[in-house]
């Protein structure tokens, strides 16, 4: 189970991320404008080693004007993971665990495998700032729904059935009817509007 402590981290998660989410290609605001980040919800995975933080973090940008809402998956390590420099979002003196490395998740093999243990149903989704909370409001369903597919999307590993990452949420795009299973979750809009979008999918790739 993960601990949450309450502290602090320095850099903090969404100062790490606004310099990280405008070199992202699929970043939704405009060249050479500072993004205006605030948290706007998500949940957390366990990892049964114990070793690694692993986040599904949802922040909206206003610097356009229009909150985006961006779904960042992130995992925190208390030691490079090896071959991960491209992925790395920054590093961070966390007030407990002392210095922890920030990753992108999607390309972090831990987080994608308790991704597909959670779209299996294997793995219980905790609340994002409570140590030992299940979230109820994550949900996990089965697929066979029609409906256009979803854009801005990462793959995150595949080996038949690939998993896919939605970057920029959308309440309004249905689930592909190819999903094999997909994740559906919550966030908080600025004036604080509560929606809820597709975060992850698993279907069979394609050749």
């Amino acid at each position: 189970m993960a601990v949450i402590h309450r502290t602090t981290m320095t850099p903090g998660k969404l100062e790490l991320l606004a310099s990280w989410l405008p070199a992202q290609p699929w970043y939704a605001g405009l060249p050479g404008r500072d993004p205006q980040l605030a948290k706007a919800g998500g949940f957390r995975l366990d990892d049964p080693e114990g070793e690694v933080g692993i986040e599904f973090m949802v922040v909206t940008d206003t610097a356009d004007g229009t909150p985006v809402a961006y779904h960042v998956p992130l995992t925190y390590r208390g030691a490079p993971l090896d071959g991960a420099e491209q992925a790395l979002v920054g590093t961070s003196e966390h007030g407990v665990l002392g210095l922890r490395w920030v990753y992108d998740g999607t390309r972090d093999p831990v987080l994608v495998a308790r991704l597909r243990a959670l779209l299996r149903g294997e793995a219980v989704p905790q609340m994002q700032s409570e140590s030992g909370t299940p979230d109820p409001t994550v949900t996990v369903e089965a697929g066979g729904v029609e409906g256009a597919d979803l854009p801005d999307r990462d793959p995150a590993a595949d080996d038949g059935l690939a998993v896919t990452v939605t970057r920029v949420l959308n309440p309004r795009s249905p689930a592909d009817g190819a999903d094999r299973a997909r994740v559906t979750a919550e966030w908080h809009a600025p004036d604080g509007e509560s929606s809820r979008a597709v975060f992850a999918v698993l279907r069979r790739a394609t050749a």
